[in-house]
């Protein structure tokens, strides 16, 4: 049986219709995931999704498995390593951006607990329900990720714009927007 998913997904990809499937706009409260979905969103500035999660096990591989106390410590060598390391976006502003955003996100975990409950009260812990007819409907920023975007910036978090922000609510399932057709659409009827 043939599944309907959201018009963006290429069916050719393993790897993206299982991310569709299983990940995208599904709520997610995993503080690990939460904080790799972030970086992850903004390594992905200026390329495709696809291109990122290629990378992603590298990603985990290259960066301790996303463990913030350990990325806060790195020192040139391990940028330097990083740098060289083809299984990741070499970008020299991605790499310092995720090294500084582990230092804001122990200082965030340390004042309000951690991206769970900092997200979700944007929310008011329910996820954002939308009903798109065609993915076109959907923004690609709004007031929200505006002053998501701005909270984070001013608490030293890089890579963050309001798009980018948008892309990871929807990603985290802060916001749901698979198309009414979609098989993974569970919104607001009629």
């Amino acid at each position: 049986m043939t599944r309907t998913r959201c018009s963006w997904v290429n069916p050719d990809s393993a790897l993206y219709v299982a991310y569709h499937d299983e990940e995208w706009g599904v709520p997610c409260h995993d503080e690990t995931r939460l904080f790799e979905m972030l970086n992850l969103e903004g390594a992905q500035a200026g390329l495709s999704w696809l291109t990122v999660l290629n990378k992603r096990e590298s990603y985990r591989a290259a960066f301790d498995q996303w463990d913030a106390e350990k990325i806060a410590c790195y020192d040139a060598k391990k940028v330097a390593e990083l740098l060289a390391n083809p299984g990741i976006i070499r970008n020299k502003l991605k790499v310092a951006a995720t090294i500084g955003n582990a230092q804001a996100y122990l200082r965030l975990r340390d004042e309000v607990g951690g991206l769970d409950p900092y997200l979700w009260a944007y929310v008011g812990g329910k996820p954002i329900k939308n009903r798109w007819e065609n993915i076109k409907q959907a923004p690609v920023k709004t007031a929200l990720s505006d002053q998501l975007s701005k909270d984070l910036a001013k608490r030293g978090f890089k890579f963050v714009g309001s798009t980018i922000m948008y892309a990871y609510m929807q990603a985290i399932g802060l916001v749901n927007d698979h198309t009414v057709d979609c098989f993974c659409y569970k919104g607001p009827k009629k």
